[in-house]
């Protein structure tokens, strides 16, 4: 690779996904600059080695707020500005949709896309623009990767080009057993989920099914633990109130990045029983600290979990089939550890950051090699 790489990110400084892979690749050596619609929660990439932050608007999107694709195009000129001072050697746009068609648009090679999920699973199935749009930005593109093999089933109905799947790995270093001072006490079974709070997650059903195991087991020393932040927030928390659980569900809100691998140590099992998925970085987080995870059978989330040995599978939607794992797990502590331990064994071999860092860097060495 060229001495001082620098890689230009179009990616959202709200995400952690864009944390991790500024900071992974930062970490390398590389001088990464991000570009980004939307606005951090919190300013993880101030006093951070090889990190610059290019551009961010001065407030974070609404929930609700969807300018259309076309609303992008405002920011062409102004990442060619960025791109004439910053002078990268690779433009990365993550997500195949808005930051690819400002990418797109900007004309920059080599040019790389990589698609997260609603971008390929969802935007070009609403109408022909949508799919012309996609089109468009994946013919521009150098190099198309995906994070999952699901994701990548979709790129190929779209484009011919050869599709790499490179996961949101995780940092088994970091993410593994550990002491942590945890909300709750020793003796209870605490059962969570890490996702933002909107209709898709199903957060609702775990709540019913929570609620189900704490009527069928009531003297059961167990917690329900609901990290992210939404639109549904509030009625998450009236239904918890509804049901007289309110006392045994705890909502956080958004916690940092940095933080979560502490929250990840305070569950027992995690849940995340989404409509569908893209592939599920939460699970393999879970997972990576030793820790079963119930799962819908849909996405990227049945690639994770193949069997029974690396957690359960239930049917989207269904509360009788997530309440009978929840408690399958919470009345058989040695079964719990057990597969925990099945599961980190499986991330840490087919889902180790360090690796997914590598392949990406090879990306852009092939590139920019002359």
């Amino acid at each position: 690779m060229p001495q001082g790489l620098k890689i230009l990110l179009l990616s959202d400084t709200y995400s952690e996904h864009t944390e991790k892979w500024a900071l992974g690749l930062a970490s390398t050596g590389i001088e990464v600059g991000i570009f980004s619609f939307n606005k951090a929660s919190y300013p993880w990439y101030q006093n951070k080695e090889n990190v610059t932050l290019l551009y961010e608007p001065e407030e974070r999107l609404s929930v609700t707020s969807n300018s259309g694709k076309l609303g992008y195009l405002k920011y062409v000129g102004l990442l060619k500005k960025i791109i004439h001072t910053f002078k990268p050697h690779v433009l990365h746009a993550h997500y195949a949709t808005s930051y690819g068609l400002v990418g797109a648009l900007s004309g920059f090679h080599p040019f790389v896309i990589s698609a997260w999920g609603t971008d390929v699973m969802k935007f070009p199935q609403k109408n022909f623009i949508n799919k012309f749009i996609l089109k468009y930005n994946l013919r521009k593109a150098d190099v198309i990767c995906a994070t999952s093999y699901t994701i990548k089933k979709y790129l190929e109905q779209v484009t011919g080009k050869t599709v790499n799947v490179i996961p949101f790995g995780v940092n088994i270093n970091e993410f593994k057993r550990k002491k942590t001072n945890s909300l709750f006490d020793k003796d209870v079974f605490v059962f969570g989920s890490i996702k933002p709070l909107e209709t898709v997650y199903n957060t609702d059903i775990l709540i019913k099914s929570f609620a189900a195991l704490k009527i069928k087991y009531p003297t059961l020393k167990t917690k329900l633990l609901i990290i992210g932040e939404g639109s549904q927030a509030n009625t998450l928390k009236q239904s918890a109130a509804e049901l007289k659980i309110e006392k045994e569900v705890i909502f956080t809100g958004r916690v940092p990045f940095s933080k979560i691998s502490d929250y990840y140590n305070m569950l027992d099992v995690l849940v995340n029983i989404s409509d569908y998925e893209s592939f599920g970085v939460s699970v393999i987080e879970a997972m990576a600290c030793e820790k079963p995870v119930i799962v819908t059978n849909t996405g990227g989330l049945k690639e994770i979990v193949e069997n029974s040995n690396f957690g359960s599978l239930v049917e989207v939607g269904n509360i009788d089939q997530t309440t009978f794992e929840m408690e399958k797990y919470a009345l058989d502590k040695e079964l719990t550890q057990r597969i925990g331990k099945q599961a980190r064994e499986k991330i840490v071999l087919k889902y180790n950051w360090n690796d997914n860092i590598r392949q990406m860097t090879d990306v852009y060495y092939r590139l920019t090699k002359k």
